[in-house]
């Protein structure tokens, strides 16, 4: 195995690493959780933060349940595609572990529980912003624009972001403002999360001739349009001490690591672009980062968040008198 193999398995590890059985495999489970650490992300910058657990179970069970659809749907449409790559070729349906028929039987199902779930538990609105960001994703991003442009996951990434509105809307019955921030942050984090990992698997994506960004403009390119994407991302997310309806004060100071390391990440792989290892470490860094801001969401809407905004305006008010006098 050569150092470019042994780097992108570190990664992506492969099917003798991590086996799955294939009714799971085909749901993608690994993309889940990120998914519905958005979700609550949303609902965190809401007043009606924290939500009754009925709700809250029933908005992120639907949403688990949409996202596996979600992924069923893109195996199903790729099939063929994943014979053809090295990397894919032993997934269940390229396989042959699972038929087509069972797949999309099972899709289907997930996606009326999803919505009988959301409706029934949460609200229409939720319920409709989880079809559409399942819908994106299939039909959008893994029918229109993936075997087309190089630009995909630019527009394609919509599906991501829209976990933030479910959650915004599941708390309260609409979208505010709060919940577009954290919409429009997934968007911009998005391309530089995912060129990372495109660098790494650039010779899969040339082989059947899928336009990925570092497949078809190259690494150095690539890394110039993750450094500028990282940046946006890192201003976008300073706002969020804006979009918090509290606690923003203890978001902002800790976000301060989070941004540096992330930028000191983009700025090593734009120094090497075709530095394999600096690119995982970008993508693993990008994955937890989001995880990170996430939380720091909902730990800025805990008491110990009020009483450190209290404490520091107390201190501010004592220092500002000490000056005057």
């Amino acid at each position: 195995m050569n150092y470019k193999s042994s780097i992108r398995d570190e990664v992506v590890p492969s099917r003798k690493r991590l086996t799955l059985p294939p009714w799971l495999e085909v749901a993608k489970p690994r993309l889940i959780p990120l998914l519905l650490a958005t979700t609550l992300g949303g609902m965190a910058l809401t007043e009606e933060w924290p939500l009754s657990s009925p709700k809250l179970i029933c908005t992120l069970g639907g949403g688990a349940l949409a996202a596996a659809a979600a992924g069923a749907l893109n195996c199903l449409w790729e099939m063929e595609l994943d014979k053809r790559m090295t990397r894919t070729s032993k997934r269940a349906l390229p396989a042959g572990k699972l038929s087509s028929e069972t797949v999309f039987l099972a899709a289907v199902s997930c996606t009326l529980a999803a919505s009988m779930l959301l409706v029934s538990g949460v609200n229409y609105l939720a319920a409709g912003l989880t079809l559409l960001g399942l819908f994106s994703y299939v039909i959008l991003y893994t029918v229109i624009l993936k075997p087309r442009t190089t630009k995909n996951i630019v527009f394609g990434g919509v599906a991501g972001a829209i976990p933030p509105l479910v959650g915004a809307s599941a708390a309260t019955g609409h979208v505010g403002l709060s919940g577009w921030w954290l919409f429009s942050l997934v968007m911009l984090w998005t391309p530089a999360h995912f060129w990372a990992l495109a660098i790494l698997l650039k010779d899969d994506y040339a082989s059947v001739g899928i336009p990925m960004l570092p497949s078809v403009k190259g690494s150095v390119f690539t890394a110039k349009a993750i450094s500028r994407y990282g940046w946006a991302t890192v201003l976008m997310s300073i706002m969020g001490v804006f979009a918090l309806p509290e606690g923003g004060l203890l978001y902002g100071i800790m976000l301060l690591p989070f941004n540096g390391r992330l930028l000191q990440l983009i700025n090593e792989l734009k120094k090497s672009p075709d530095d394999l290892s600096r690119a995982k470490s970008l993508f693993r860094w990008s994955i937890l980062y989001m995880f990170g801001i996430c939380l720091l969401l909902l730990i800025s809407r805990t008491q110990l968040s009020v009483e450190f905004e209290e404490q520091s305006m107390q201190i501010f008010s004592s220092i500002v008198f000490l000056l005057s006098n």
